[in-house]
């Protein structure tokens, strides 16, 4: 192996022995309350520091994310409802070419983290090649064919809806096509993100995410409006400050995964890096091709939906948009706890410690509940004042027509957005709980299940209530949101029970 030993975040389960097969057995067969008695020599304070020490700078990192998109959508924003709903029209196939990079990146966290768990240093960074590999593959061909494939893409997202201009159609494209020429970018700043996530390191994403970030939001700044001398590229200048950005995050992401000090350590030598290891790729194949299929199914779902959203003109459309944006204040907290429950639970299952699989993912749940209580509170207390937001007032710049326009349209986002922040704040208790537990299945490798799970409940039950809602009751944008309540806890419940069954925790890798 040649490699020192490297350090990282030491958590409550490396003071434990490492379980046995008959201890493995013997779990299943506990009840409830035995399940909840604590190892001897361990406490409620240790495991919860574990959890949140992973999901602290995770949920950090995610906070700052989603800020910034609602700052970028913002400072597009000023440039009029129809700039938001070209920028929105790139949403749903800039993440169908991401679920690729997602599927070999759940592989490469659950098998890493197995290996973490099991402290097999040599096959940890054997995983860390491999997947490097194939993620610098897949994010080139997603490259590739998103940049020739922009103009079908973003004009089939508009539906052929008369609400949306040719326009807005244009400046979709042109903000997608630029999305695509710089996908690696973000490609292998996934990957590595995902490899340290596998053991158990969030804080360094958070660090070279927080920098992304900030250039992301001073290249707004610079480029949509034309500052300090720089050009005036409006949505254009959007996407360009948001690869600027992705580049600082990627150099930075560099270095933590080849400087060695967390635990893996990626080495750019060439008889390593492409050297083809079957025994690795089936591990991030078997978790990671449910995962594409888990990923695929949700964006066609998503895609299906927003197609019925459309059809609402562009305004509504607008509002649905930023309603989405924040709504990712809201998924940041799940997904958060669940990147800790998929770092702790792999681990776990890595030392045949069923136990503290147990321990862990109950401790995820109850701070992921906590969070979403307060956020609860908050959209349904100030919903108007977090829509005024992303609206732009009328300036003296503005004819009395188009002042008038502004002024009609922001009412109507106020109006009908007011609704779903209501119904956004109703879903925050059973969104979180879905995340986690998900998070608990895939860190397990359990990905063949919540994929038939997520074809039932996103690809077929929400965009066809969204429809029902929508076109036959004519509810409008509340109608659309409320297929994908139904969505959530219709996918919550399921998952509840495929974790009940116990069977994540026999998934070998």
């Amino acid at each position: 192996m040649g490699d020192a030993k490297p350090t990282g975040m030491n958590t409550a389960l490396d003071t434990l022995a490492f379980g046995t097969d008959e201890d493995v057995e013997r779990n299943f067969t506990l009840t409830r309350k035995e399940r909840k008695q604590i190892p001897e020599g361990l406490t409620s304070k240790q495991l919860f520091r574990d959890v949140v020490l992973i999901a602290g700078p995770a949920l950090a990192e995610m906070l700052l994310g989603s800020l910034v998109r609602m700052v970028d959508q913002m400072m597009v924003g000023s440039l009029g409802t129809g700039a938001i709903s070209a920028v929105g029209l790139c949403l749903q196939p800039a993440f169908l070419l991401q679920t690729l990079l997602m599927a070999v990146n759940t592989g490469a966290t659950a098998m890493v983290a197995r290996a973490r768990g099991a402290d097999d240093l040599d096959r940890a960074n054997r995983i860390t090649r491999q997947a490097f590999t194939i993620s610098l593959a897949m994010g080139v061909l997603c490259s590739v064919l998103g940049a020739a494939l922009a103009d079908p893409m973003v004009r089939f997202m508009a539906g052929g809806n008369e609400n949306i201009s040719e326009e807005i159609i244009a400046l979709g494209i042109g903000y997608f096509r630029i999305q695509c020429w710089t996908f690696l970018l973000p490609s292998l700043t996934f990957y590595i993100t995902a490899i340290l996530r596998g053991t158990g390191n969030s804080k360094p994403a958070m660090w070279y995410n927080i920098a992304a970030n900030l250039v992301n939001i001073a290249g707004n700044w610079l480029l949509i409006n034309g500052k300090l001398g720089f050009p005036k590229l409006g949505v254009a200048g959007a996407a360009w400050a948001t690869a600027f950005g992705q580049f600082v995050g990627f150099v930075w992401a560099l270095w933590y995964i080849t400087s060695g000090k967390y635990y893996v350590k990626l080495r750019f030598k060439p008889s390593e890096l492409f050297k083809f290891d079957r025994d690795i790729v089936h591990g991030i194949t078997t978790v990671g091709v449910p995962a594409m299929i888990e990923g695929f199914f949700m964006r066609i779902g998503l895609v299906l939906y927003t197609l019925t959203v459309t059809t609402l003109g562009d305004v509504d459309f607008a509002t649905y948009n930023i309603c989405l944006s924040i709504q990712s204040l809201t998924l940041m907290n799940g997904q958060a706890f669940a990147v800790s429950a998929t770092a702790l639970i792999g681990q776990s299952l890595g030392r045949k410690r069923l136990d503290m699989a147990d321990h862990y993912g109950r401790y995820c749940r109850l701070a992921a509940q906590v969070l979403a209580v307060v956020l609860a509170v908050v959209f349904f207390v100030f919903p108007k004042q977090l829509l005024n937001m992303f609206l732009a007032q009328p300036d003296s710049t503005m004819s009395a027509a188009e002042s008038a326009k502004r002024i009609v349209d922001n009412t109507r986002v106020l109006k009908v957005g007011q609704n779903v922040m209501f119904m956004l704040a109703f879903m925050q208790p059973i969104q979180c709980s879905q995340f986690v537990v998900g998070g608990i299945l895939r860190g397990a490798g359990d990905t063949k299940v919540t994929a038939v799970i997520l074809l039932v409940t996103t690809t077929i039950l929400r965009p066809l209530f969204g429809w029902v809602f929508v076109t036959l009751c004519g509810w409008g944008l509340p109608g659309a949101w409320g297929g994908l309540v139904i969505d959530q806890i219709l996918r919550t419940g399921l998952f509840f029970v495929r974790f009940g069954q116990g069977k994540w925790k026999r998934i070998r890798l």
